[in-house]
Formats: structure tokens, sequence, C-alpha cells
């Protein structure tokens, strides 16, 4: 068999998701595995054919001879994906990709496992099956041992072995064979199935077909633009490892801001802001398991934090999955990068950061716990006084310089944002201690929220500009500006924040995008738009007044979508072209968040 048009595609983010909380892989358009690390999110890399490993292999492909042409989509409201490929003389077949995720014994079955199935449906269809995950970010092909009926894989840090109704041989050898019947592959922990494949395919699809359904069907929609929704938030649903709660801001690493930049920065960690943003958009439509799972990741974090005499360690905010504080960068040369453009790296270096909005972040997130009378176990006095060290730290820091929302490595300010947010966490924990009836701790929340308050706003307001600054004392604008009424800081009709909703359009807007700042950082001027920056500013129009304009700009986004639904972090503005590490969590919360401010209510439509 000739080498296939699919196995020689350029790169790009117009990539499928499957997952099911242990695991997510990504799969192009011709239904090739090109991303996938195991056993977890942030571990290597076996299928890594995206960032161009100088090794050949790196991707799980199913190949259709004399390819032409293919099509692909989600089962509806599952993430259970489907591609069909074409041949040029009418031969097809259908692939089914999923991750088995369902309840068992009062739990969920959620293992290490991706599950395939290939069937034929026209003509005589000839397929090449090639699995060739590699080691160690791509650097060597991972050994492998065989048996009569599967493939075990000694990768990295786990074995993999593939069970499969196709001879050993064939997948093996990469052999070209005749698809007279279905196919199936199971590619999972090394252990021998209790079924044939066939029939633990099929129980693996029915099970998890109905999961995701079940999900679906209790999330609290807008009326409009209910699919992109849909898909949005079973999308975060994927990026929480459910071992630990934690939610990683995207699944891939470097995937580059703009082409040819040098910001190539690993995303598979929990970063407090990034998850609790998650979690609140993932609130709103009364997903809330995953805030409950956060918090508990939360919680394990700050209990394990040093200092025992004060009890008042600063909270990092950025940590691994299951835990990690250090998370040392380095450089993958075995890696070339997205269409060749490297660097890939590996760790982040943000963990050595300080950013003050981190503890109201956390309390932002957790405030639901005390409220929302749905949970089963709600927050109490014990975990409202673990909040409170947030609150402590928030004090502490607020008007201390920070890398600020946007990680700056070259430079620290008293951020506005941050400072706001560190107001936050005081303004809710006064509610909270409210609500449990402690009126002396929320006498003392209260008070220091108050004067806090009073501070932030003698030193962000800039007179002379008529609008909030980014900084203390500053005279520029980032639109992390464009949150001060969404986390209550100000009213939205207020002058000033209209003042700054509109000074931030004219200065960083460009066209139907907008820039998280244009002020050149530590790697020059950004030079494509940051799409929750974006969504901030479609919410903030809306708040103001201007939905029509919102309206408009949200249905522009909703265009630039992926072919199935999904955002990237960056956007070229020129181009619409895809940028930046993918699926962004950020992305796809703007995205929830602006469809609930801008649809009709569903009961003035019906």
């Amino acid at each position: 068999m000739p080498q296939s048009p699919e196995a020689t595609l350029p790169a790009s983010l117009e990539l499928g998701v499957i997952g099911n909380g242990s695991v997510a892989a990504l799969i192009d358009s011709h239904a090739r595995i090109v991303w996938c690390c195991l056993p977890r999110f942030d571990d290597d890399a076996s299928f890594c054919a995206l960032l161009s490993p100088t090794t050949e292999g790196g991707d799980w492909s199913i190949e259709l001879e004399d390819f032409d042409h293919a099509e692909q989509y989600y089962l509806q409201n599952t993430a259970v994906l489907v591609t069909r490929l074409f041949s040029r003389h009418g031969d097809a077949v259908e692939i089914i990709d999923f991750a088995p995720r369902h309840r068992s014994n009062g739990r969920f079955y959620h293992p290490v496992m991706l599950a395939r199935r290939v069937s034929p449906i026209s003509g005589s269809p000839r397929i090449r099956v090639r699995l060739r995950p590699l080691c160690d970010y791509g650097a060597r092909v991972a050994p492998t041992t065989s048996g009569s009926n599967h493939i075990r894989y000694l990768l990295t840090s786990v074995v993999q072995r593939l069970t499969s109704d196709v001879a050993t041989p064939l997948i093996e050898r990469g052999l070209a064979f005749g698809l007279d019947r279905p196919a199936h592959f199971i590619f999972g922990p090394d252990e021998t199935l209790s079924e044939s494949p066939t029939v633990f395919f099929h129980l693996m699809l029915e099970r998890t077909l109905e999961y995701w359904r079940e999900w679906v069907r209790y999330l609290s929609v807008p009326y409009e633009w209910q699919d992109a929704v849909i898909r949005a938030a079973i999308t975060l649903k994927l990026c929480q490892y459910e071992a630990t709660g934690a939610i990683v801001a995207a699944l891939t690493t470097s995937i580059p801001e703009s082409a040819g930049t040098a910001r190539n920065w690993d995303y598979r960690y929990c970063w407090l802001r990034d998850a609790a943003f998650t979690v609140r958009a993932l609130n709103r439509l009364g997903a809330t398991r995953t805030m409950e799972e956060y918090i508990r990741y939360v919680f394990n974090l700050i209990a394990a934090q040093p200092d025992p005499e004060t009890g008042d360690a600063e909270i990092g905010p950025v940590f691994g999955i299951t835990f990690e504080r250090e998370l040392t960068e380095r450089q993958v040369p075995s890696l070339a990068g997205y269409r060749g453009m490297g660097p890939v790296r590996v760790g982040n270096d943000a963990w050595r950061q300080r950013q003050n909005d981190v503890y109201g972040s956390v309390v932002l997130a957790s405030a639901q716990l005390f409220f929302d009378r749905r949970l089963e176990h709600r927050g109490d006095k014990l975990t409202f006084q673990r909040l409170e060290r947030m609150g402590a730290l928030a004090l502490r820091t607020a008007e201390e310089p920070d890398a600020g929302l946007w990680e700056f490595r070259g430079r620290a300010a008293v951020h506005t944002y941050s400072a706001a947010m560190c107001w936050a966490a005081c303004d809710r924990l006064a509610h909270i201690a409210t609500e449990l009836g402690l009126d002396e701790r929320a006498r003392y929340w209260h008070d220091e929220a108050v004067q806090l308050h009073a501070r932030i706003e003698a030193r962000a307001w800039n007179a002379e500009l008529g609008h909030f600054v980014d900084a203390y004392d500053g005279h520029h604008l980032d639109a992390s500006l464009l949150l001060l009424a969404d986390i209550g800081f100000v009213e939205p009709m207020d002058p000033r924040f209209i003042a700054t909703v509109d000074a931030i359009g004219a200065a960083l807007g460009r066209g139907e995008y907008l820039f998280r700042y244009i002020a050149p950082d530590d790697f020059g001027a950004p030079e494509t738009s940051f799409n929750i920056c974006t969504f901030w500013y479609i919410e903030a129009l809306a708040a103001t007044g201007r939905r029509d304009r919102a309206r408009a700009m949200f249905e522009h986004m909703l265009k630039k979508r992926t072919a199935l639904g999904l955002l990237s972090e960056d956007l070229a503005p020129d181009s619409g072209e895809h940028w930046g590490n993918y699926p962004q969590t950020y992305s796809l919360v703007g995205l929830i968040q602006a469809a609930m401010r801008l649809s009709r209510r569903w009961e003035d439509a019906l």
C-alpha cells in the first residue's frame, strides 16, 4: 500500500477529543490518534505525532487504500467520535472511537483505555492499521511482546495491551488487508479481557453512550446555541482528572500561540484560576459534581502546604494533577514541535511565580457549596475555616506585586485583577459566614472587604485617562479588567466600568477579536487574539446594554470553532486559524458563559 494521504497531513488543530476522566486522546480528521499521554494527562506522550517526533511513529492510524476524503462527527450528546473514510473507488469504512466510562458497582468505571471499531460500509475496502506509540516524548520506539490475540506495549510509565480480533501480525507489520467485517481494538491495561473484543466493545459502547446522554440530560442549557454549549461542557468534563479532581488547562503542550513564536507552553497541569473558571461555568449548567471533585483536590493541596508555624504558606498558581508542587520546565529535543515550530516544553515554571488572584479563584469556585441545596455534602463550618486560610492569604498579598493573570515572566506589578480577586475572596467569605450564622466572622470579612475595595479603587482608577488600568497607578489596559463587573467589584452600569469596556474595545480590539493586551511583554507584542478575552468582551457588551453587538460577535466566534465545535487558546485575526494549546478550557468556558448571558430565556421563547 503506498503512503496514504492522511499519513502525510500537515499538523492541524482540527482534532476530536475522546476521554473518560482517566485518559484523553486527540484524533485528527482522518481518524489518526496524534496525541495521548499515558497513563495520565501530564505523563509521557506515547502518541505524539502532533508535535513532530524525530523518531518515526507516535500515532495510531487506520488507513484506507486509495483514500479520497473523510467526514467526522460526534454521536449526539456524547464523547463518542465517528469518522468515515471514503476511497476514490466507492469503498468506505466507519471508525468509532471512545474511552469507556459508566457506572459499575456504585463507582465510575473509567480505565486507561481507548476503544476503536472499524466497519466496512460500502464496497470492498482494504485497510492498514498502524499502532506506533513512542517512549520518552518521541525519543524511542516502544518495545513490544505479543501473544495469539494481543500485543503488549512497554511504554515509559505503563504497559498497555492491545486486544483485537485482527490477526496480530497484520498490526505488528502494518500489513494491508481486506475488511469484510467489523474489526475491534481495545487498547488498555495489561490484563486479559473476560469477553471477546467484539462483545466487550459493544457492551462498553452501549454503557458509555448511556452515561454521556444521561449526563447531558441534566444540564441546564440555555434555549439558544444548545449544541455548542453541550459540546463545550462535555469537553470541559474530559479535562478533569477524576482520580484527584484536578482540571487541566488543556490536554497538550507547546502548541505555539502564533506561527514561529517561542510562546510554547505546557498546559497539562491544574491552574487554580483556570480550573475555577471551569467549575463556575459547569456550575451554571448544573454540573456540580465537577466542583465537588475540584474542591477536594484544592483542599488536599492546602493540607499539604508547608509552614506549620503560621499555617499561612502562600499557594502557588499551578500544580500537577496528582498534587505535584514543582513542575520544573525543560525542553524536549526529540519533538520538533507543532509544524516543526519548537521548542517543545515539558513542565511549566509558572509554578515558581506569585499570582495573587488564586486565593479569590479558590473561594469563588467553592462558594456554591454553601448555598446550593441540591448538594448532598454542602459546605460547613470546617470547610469555611479552610477557606478562611485563602482569605488570610488574600489580605496579605492583595497589594503586593505579582506576575498577574497573564504570568509575565520578566516583570511584576500590583495588578488590578489580582487585587480585585483578593477583595472577592473577602467579600464571598462574608456572605458564606452570614449563611452559616457566624456573625462575628461575617463582620470581620465584610469590614476587610470594604476597606480593601476602597484602596483598590483609589489606585486602579486613572482619572486622567478616564478608565480603570491594569495595575496600581498604571496607564495601560488589559482584558482582565472586563471581569470587574462579573466578580461584583463594580456594577455593570457604573459609568467607570462602561468607560473601561469602551477603552478596552478601542485599544485591544482587532475586528471581531480581542487581544489580552498589546504592550510588548517578555517575548514581544502578541500576534493572536485570546479567545476567552473575546468572550469576556462579549459578556461586558451585553452587561452594559449592547446586546445586539454582543450577539453578532458571539455568532462570529461560533463560526470560528473547529468542525467538531471546539476551540484552542488563540485565533489569528487575519485568517481565523487556531493557535495555542488544545482544547483550551478557558475558551470553552467563555463560550458557555457568553451563551448563558445572551440566550433568550426558555420562558420567553416557548
